[in-house]
């Protein structure tokens, strides 16, 4: 790949949030219906490939008792985290049913199999076009 990072610049409410886009590897390097880890300024992130060919990315620690939830089983659009059997969405990083608790979840783009994770930079005040 040649580009392997860009920038896109959000805003709402007068503040203006940069999403840096690191490239992270290709859709084909993650098994379906399995996971793998990239290390970044966030921490650990898991990267979900499910059946359908859909990616997740969630913070790599289930809210319950910090399991890593890379090596859970992943069904549907949901992972199963190894420790104590806590079903988290995929989605969104939020446990399913009576469990109460969220791991966090972060934009993933797939361009044509190119994998991008964002990033985002500290928020910046809005500007007024001139």
């Amino acid at each position: 790949m040649t580009d392997t990072t860009w920038t896109d610049t959000t805003c709402a409410d007068m503040t203006c949030t940069d999403v840096i886009w690191i490239a992270i590897g290709h859709i084909d390097d993650i098994p379906r219906r399995g996971a793998r880890c990239v290390t970044t300024p966030k921490g650990r992130i898991a990267v979900f490939r499910t059946a359908d060919d859909a990616v997740f990315a969630l913070e790599d620690r289930c809210p319950h008792k910090g399991g890593p939830l890379s090596v859970g089983i992943v069904h549907g659009h949901f992972v199963t985290c190894p420790l104590h059997n806590w079903n988290i969405g995929l989605d969104s990083g939020l446990a399913q049913g009576a469990d109460e608790g969220q791991a966090r979840a972060m934009p993933v783009r797939n361009e044509g199999g190119a994998l991008f994770l964002a990033l985002d930079a500290p928020p910046q005040p809005a500007v007024a076009a001139e």
